[in-house]
């Protein structure tokens, strides 16, 4: 009987740790859940210019790395999105425009959920066309874009914010000729933080980040899936033909 019942100690034992271990799982994928849904919703946003909407997606102290700067904490953010962006593409309106086309599909995602379940990263990436009609007031004009994100994103009071957005441009080009012929150094980046750019970000990114032609990779946050080792960065020919690389 003493036997017996150990046995059954540590039967039930074992079924409490496994019952343990799926509850955690099942949790680990809710939480993937709605980290990709809190993402795909930023790029909805961004698409339709409610950029109020954005800045609630993003924690007290979050931050944001755009074309060669750091905006830090909810002031940067608003400072970048409200401030700059909606100021420039919709005249200050939370909203889209007639005519402003601003896609932003979030494509590519892998998510690594910590185990305390409390942090989060995410790899992922944007392929943009944007552009004004020609029948808006406006600049007629019609692009696209490509980047890479590399996000932070933690759980406050059960909800999943973003607590880095780390955006790399890595290419842009007109609709008319294409990617091909973009000017090296198209987009400029930051080189002015604030207070003396109203704008600007409160840190520049060193070194400073290059579009294509440039090719560099972004370290990966997790390692190669099949060996588990650290994945290998060789950016040594991402530059060639910059005079200053």
């Amino acid at each position: 009987m003493a036997t017996e019942a150990m046995h059954n100690t540590t039967e039930l034992s074992l079924l409490r740790e496994r019952l343990a271990d799926l509850e955690h799982e099942v949790g680990r994928l809710r939480d993937e859940s709605e980290i990709r849904k809190v993402q795909y919703t930023y790029g909805y946003f961004i698409d339709k210019s409610q950029y109020n909407e954005v800045v609630d997606l993003f924690a007290e102290d979050g931050v944001v790395w755009f074309l060669g700067g750091i905006y830090k904490g909810k002031a940067g953010v608003r400072r970048l999105y409200i401030e700059r962006f909606q100021t420039a593409f919709t005249d200050g309106h939370n909203g889209p425009r007639y005519g402003w086309l601003l896609d932003h599909p979030q494509l590519q995602m892998v998510i690594d959920v910590a185990p305390d379940r409390q942090t989060a990263k995410v790899r992922g990436r944007s392929t943009m066309q944007a552009g004004l009609h020609e029948s808006a007031k406006g600049q007629q004009r019609a692009w696209w874009e490509g980047g890479i994100y590399e996000n932070d994103y933690v759980k406050e009071d059960g909800v999943w914010k973003i607590k880095a957005l780390r955006y790399f441009p890595f290419w842009h080009g007109s609709f008319a000729e294409g990617w091909a012929k973009t000017p090296i150094d198209f987009i400029p980046m930051a080189k002015t933080v604030y207070p003396e750019d109203p704008l600007g970000p409160d840190a520049l990114i060193e070194p400073a980040p290059r579009l294509w032609p440039a090719t560099d990779i972004v370290s990966f946050h997790y390692p190669h899936p099949v060996t588990g080792r650290p994945i290998e960065i060789d950016n040594s020919r991402a530059r060639e033909g910059f005079a200053d690389s």
